[in-house]
């Protein structure tokens, strides 16, 4: 097999990982690193995003590296049609995040390729960041910071509101969802999430009341957080038209994906004040322009994507990989693949 390791996850985290889950005879593993910074891998990354696998280059060594490897495992390189094309040997493609668009998974089923993503890896750290947001927006806390830095002594420009006394809305209730719940459960606020395709067995294993529509959550939240997946149907899903729904005093988080959002009907609103404040760590542009209009907002506050990239994330994200390596070397299958039904692996 072949480790295709990257400036977030080197391939040294799999390796160790494989020896937890499948003994120091497991292999041949050969591991090659992706090229780049950690800036110039995030910026690639990004463009597979917007325009799937082939959108970044394939070095000649992942290209010669695959040649007759069965299993490939990576977290942001691109597995594109060339590196399908160089691994005739190849059964599937372990990917260490939830997202796939750096993989052609259309091309890799026509192979018969399964395709593997992980769930849950980085669900606690997203929703970490997804609490320091809610409370550095509700608390003007890096505005305050940012004031006395300056030489300053900002005050808030009104008494800020407690998390316990507010009603948090969740659009999406997955594994992050899950993980901010409990996080925030102990702060002691009304918890209330949109997901069609949760049961209210689970939502009430977490103390979430279910809404009924997304309106539902815009309207009835002081804090609205978005930790829905993107999908053809949520794509760009929450518009002009939620954020008016919005009180006047509620904050609006997302730690998700920048395209679920009509982030220019985001940007009306807040340059307007219909809403007091959001956080947000995902951005159609990223890095954003120097001349960015968000950069002179002064009701948001800003992070530069890395909710989910933490130690923590990277070891298990690696851990998860391996589980599924073993899962196929036992079973031949993997019944967490995408493409699992069309290979009849389940």
């Amino acid at each position: 097999m072949v480790i295709v390791g990257d400036r977030f996850i080197p391939a040294e985290f799999y390796v160790d990982a494989l020896v937890e889950a499948c003994g120091r005879g497991f292999g041949p593993v050969r591991g090659v690193e992706w090229p780049g910074t950690k800036a110039e891998q995030h910026a690639a990354q990004q463009a597979m995003e917007w325009q799937g696998a082939e959108a970044a280059p394939v070095s000649g060594e992942m290209l010669e590296a695959v040649r007759e490897a069965e299993v490939l495992a990576v977290h942001f390189a691109p597995v594109s049609r060339a590196v399908l094309r160089a691994a005739p040997a190849l059964r599937a493609v372990c990917v260490a995040r939830t997202g796939l668009e750096n993989v052609d998974v259309a091309a890799a089923t026509a192979r018969g390729v399964g395709v593997v993503p992980v769930y849950g890896r980085n669900a606690t750290a997203v929703a970490e960041l997804a609490v320091g947001l809610m409370l550095a927006e509700a608390r003007d806390i890096a505005r305050v910071d940012a004031s006395v830095k300056a030489g300053g002594w900002r005050k808030p420009p009104g008494p800020g509101g407690e998390i316990g006394t507010s009603t948090v809305g969740m659009v999406g209730f997955g594994h992050v969802g899950r993980a901010f719940a409990t996080v925030l459960r102990g702060f002691g606020p009304r918890l209330i999430a949109y997901d069609p395709y949760v049961t209210d067995a689970v939502l009430g294993r977490y103390s979430v009341a279910r809404a009924d529509s997304l309106d539902t959550v815009f309207r009835e939240s002081d804090f609205v957080q978005v930790f829905a997946r993107l999908t053809a149907e949520t794509e760009r899903f929450i518009g002009a038209g939620h954020f008016a729904l919005m009180k006047p005093t509620a904050y609006f988080v997302n730690t998700a994906r920048s395209r679920l959002v009509d982030t220019s009907a985001l940007y009306d609103a807040l340059a307007a004040r219909r809403i007091a404040g959001a956080g947000l760590d995902v951005h159609d542009e990223e890095p954003l322009p120097a001349d960015s209009p968000w950069r002179r907002l002064d009701n948001v506050t800003i992070t530069t994507h890395f909710a989910g990239d933490t130690a923590t994330t990277s070891l298990r994200s690696a851990r998860l990989v391996a589980g599924a390596i073993a899962e196929l070397a036992a079973t031949n299958r993997c019944v967490s693949a995408v493409n699992a039904r069309e290979l009849g692996w389940v």
